[in-house]
């Protein structure tokens, strides 16, 4: 696959489903921060099964940056996971939202903190380590069948000081973010985020995690609210515009580096 110097490349983890609105909003929000960056940007699902197979490495290689959808549960758990593992091993750009944080934090604890069983609730596997369960608190007056936690949810504290607030601004503290998810962090397992070397720098009014980084890679930033839903073409998301550069940033410097080779 040929190099497009002027082109960022993202590549979207997970299996597109039509009827998913975050799943047309993700490649749309990416087009918002583009054109605010003055960019061009191409992205491309990448089905979770692709992920398991020899050379799923070089596919990901030529993207510049990734992205952890929604749409648990995937169509192949372990591609995720490789997906994701390659990010954090690879110091590539991710950003993961809802499931893409959920899978996160399930990579870290199986590869990074060797809790093998490590699961989803949502996944029915009978493990003793459930990391991600189901939603304790469900928002009042939801419509109908939605998810225990959807639509837009005010107070999501920032951690003063971490890259997720500066990308909102430094004097930004509290904003509000649009949720679409039946399952969050199981709280006794928060302790793993910062053993893992990935801190929470965002919490529900109930302190419950809504965001982790990482201090030491290039950007690793997952949430569990979806900022693709409230980008616009007029006011692209904060946290979507900081993901595009550094996979603009990044894909410059493969590019110079692959020249002075």
């Amino acid at each position: 696959m040929s190099r497009v110097s002027n082109v960022v490349r993202i590549g979207i983890l997970g299996d597109f489903n039509k009827e998913f609105r975050s799943h047309h909003a993700t490649p749309d929000s990416l087009q918002h921060a583009a054109r605010k960056l003055d960019l061009k940007v191409e992205s491309e699902w990448i089905p979770t099964p692709s992920l398991t197979q020899p050379g799923s490495e070089k596919i990901l290689e030529n993207f510049d940056g990734l992205w952890g959808a929604p749409g648990s549960p995937f169509k192949s758990f372990d591609g995720m996971l490789k997906g994701i593992e390659f990010a954090r091993r690879r110091d590539w750009p991710y950003l993961g939202t809802c499931a893409g944080f959920q899978y996160a934090l399930i990579e870290f604890a199986r590869n990074v903190l060797g809790i093998a069983d490590a699961d989803s609730a949502e996944n029915n596997s009978g493990s003793k380590n459930i990391v991600i369960y189901p939603v304790a608190c469900a928002v009042p007056d939801r419509k109908g069948d939605a998810p225990k936690l959807s639509g837009m949810v005010p107070e999501i504290r920032l951690r003063p000081g971490s890259y997720l607030q500066s990308f909102y601004g430094k004097d930004k503290e509290v904003v509000s973010e649009e949720f679409f998810c039946n399952f969050e962090v199981n709280p006794e397992y928060e302790w793993a985020t910062m053993e893992a070397g990935f801190p929470v720098v965002a919490r529900g009014a109930q302190r419950e995690i809504r965001a982790i980084e990482s201090p030491t890679h290039r950007f690793f930033v997952a949430t569990l609210f979806q900022p693709q839903l409230s980008s616009t073409e007029k006011k692209p998301h904060p946290v979507v515009l900081a993901f595009v550069q550094a996979a603009a940033d990044w894909g410059r410097k493969k590019l110079d580096d692959s020249v002075l080779e």
